[in-house]
């Protein structure tokens, strides 16, 4: 399971249930947030999914404790294609 909860603005706490627990703090600002789905869906589920994407590719415990959701796309080039396909079906 992963949770996701506001702690500033444009920054998040994600939890991702597992063998091992993991705790993220993730930024998102509000320009990048437009880009991937266009602000029609909730800022939340934009980062369950970006967290899907991760969890598919590495296990919770190999996620950087502390980054910019943008900061995906370095580490997986197709991470912002697969997204918005995901966000805007």
């Amino acid at each position: 399971m992963i949770g996701v909860n506001m702690v500033a603005a444009n920054t998040y706490e994600v939890v991702v249930e597992g063998e091992t627990e993991t705790t993220h703090r993730v930024h998102m600002s509000q320009d990048y947030y437009r880009s991937l789905c266009g602000a029609t869906c909730t800022h939340e589920y934009v980062l369950i999914q970006a967290f899907r994407f991760l969890l598919e590719r590495e296990p919770n415990t190999a996620i950087l404790v502390e980054f910019d959701l943008s900061d995906i796309n370095r580490y997986f080039p197709e991470f912002e294609t697969v997204i918005k396909d995901r966000l805007n079906p």
